[in-house]
């Protein structure tokens, strides 16, 4: 029968990240259907690429660190960090730009699988989980050290690929768009955006 840390880890590894990558990709998507570089612009493409580097620092954590009581504590600051940014980005991109149901949805995966990810990490360092909250057998571990059980170079060399082409090229083609559109409202030209020729308005990007 397999022990609870290795049902965890199966479900956070060959579960959950995949389903994260593909959620990232499909909340790209919404962003270029919507014409984000027309619309909220930049400023909320800064603010997508903030929100992958905080998402990055955690699974770079997971991945290579010890799971103790310092790197739930991190990953949960992570958690809350993130969920702020969101805010950030949805206060002032539904104001700008249609934000339909199916990026609902998506946005919806994209905040409970951080939250998801947080309780598969505890059960698989449970005497940890349950050290920072006073209960147990072990005491706290704050150190920061690198894995006794590392993780297959093979699966990390596959997961780092499949966020840089699935994530991080998207999300930087999202930022060259939104550059060229926002250099062009500065000209007074068209510009091509994602495709078609497309006469921006007068009006400056709201800021």
């Amino acid at each position: 029968m397999i022990r609870m840390p290795e049902q965890a880890r199966f479900i956070l590894l060959y579960v959950v990240f995949p389903l994260w990558v593909v959620a990232g990709f499909a909340d790209w998507a919404c962003h270029r259907r919507t014409g984000i570089a027309l619309t909220s612009g930049l400023k909320e493409n800064l603010l997508h690429l903030l929100m992958f580097a905080e998402i990055g620092v955690a699974m770079v954590a997971v991945a290579l660190l010890e799971i103790n009581a310092a790197v739930l504590v991190l990953v949960f600051a992570v958690f809350l960090v993130h969920e702020l940014t969101v805010y950030w980005d949805l206060h002032y991109s539904t104001l700008l730009r249609d934000v339909g149901p199916f990026e609902q949805m998506v946005h919806s995966f994209l905040e409970i699988l951080p939250l998801l990810s947080l309780a598969l990490l505890a059960a698989f360092a449970w005497p940890q989980a349950l050290a920072l909250v006073g209960i147990g057998e072990e005491a706290r571990d704050w150190a920061l050290r690198l894995r006794a059980d590392p993780l297959p170079p093979a699966l990390l060399r596959v997961g780092l690929l499949l966020s840089v082409a699935f994530n991080l090229l998207p999300l930087l083609q999202e930022t060259w768009s939104c550059a060229v559109v926002r250099s062009a409202r500065a000209a007074r030209r068209p510009v091509v955006a994602d495709g078609p020729t497309v006469r921006i308005p007068p009006n400056p990007e709201p800021r």
